[in-house]
């Protein structure tokens, strides 16, 4: 009997380059490959600058108006201020913090009494004081006594009116005279004359700070 002969199959030379590469799988990256990872960065980048510009038209839209309503509000409307030194004492004390009104000043003018805030262009500060006299009228201040036009004016509001003696002076048509109610420590119209109208900068409208001592002004 003859025994059959077993024939090693051989490989062809393609066979042989594919099993070295690895097959399919590890073909070097296509340039379809490289484009696609370009274009997701691409859209990432993309998507992120969109995210910026809509935070920053957020900000422009909301902070930016806001900003400009303060500004306008304490230009034209209010402004917070602080009490320095003691020539309103004891009717307003060192530190205490108060509110400013601008409106009534736009339609209407500087009442006797009234305390306001004051924008002396000398000054380095702004000066808080009460209206004493009215454009037009006669001060005279006799011994601590304030007379206009000859005749004594109330002044229970202050407690120690002092021996001052000043005038007659007679005011123009947009002058006012301002003092404190600390007569014997104040800087005002007895030592820097009248104030104009225009130096009037708001009325005194309320006191918030302290809390014990809140008040509204008339």
């Amino acid at each position: 009997m003859i025994e059959p002969i077993s024939i090693p199959q051989t490989r062809s030379a393609a066979d042989s380059e594919t099993e070295l590469s690895g097959g399919p799988a590890d073909q070097p990256l296509t340039e379809e490959s490289v484009g696609g990872d370009q274009e997701t960065k691409t859209s990432g980048a993309r998507q992120a600058l969109h995210l910026i510009g809509t935070a920053f038209k957020e900000v422009l839209q909301v902070v930016v108006p806001a900003i400009l309503l303060a500004l306008a509000i304490h230009i034209f409307l209010a402004q917070a201020t602080v009490v320095y030194g003691q020539s309103m004492q004891p009717n307003l004390q060192p530190a205490e913090r108060l509110v400013i009104e601008k409106v009534s000043y736009y339609f209407g003018e500087p009442q006797r009494n009234d305390i306001v805030v004051l924008d002396i262009p000398q000054m380095s500060e702004l000066l808080i004081k009460r209206v004493v006299g009215l454009p037009g009228e006669t001060i005279e201040i006799r011994r601590g006594t304030v007379l206009i036009n000859n005749q004594s004016v109330d002044q229970s509001f202050i407690l120690l009116p002092g021996g001052t003696t000043y005038g007659p002076i007679t005011l123009g048509g947009d002058s006012y005279f301002v003092m404190g109610d600390n007569r014997n420590n104040s800087n005002d119209s007895r030592s820097f004359g009248p104030v104009h109208r225009n130096a009037i900068a708001g009325k005194a409208w309320m006191r918030y700070w302290p809390f014990n001592r809140f008040t509204i002004f008339d």
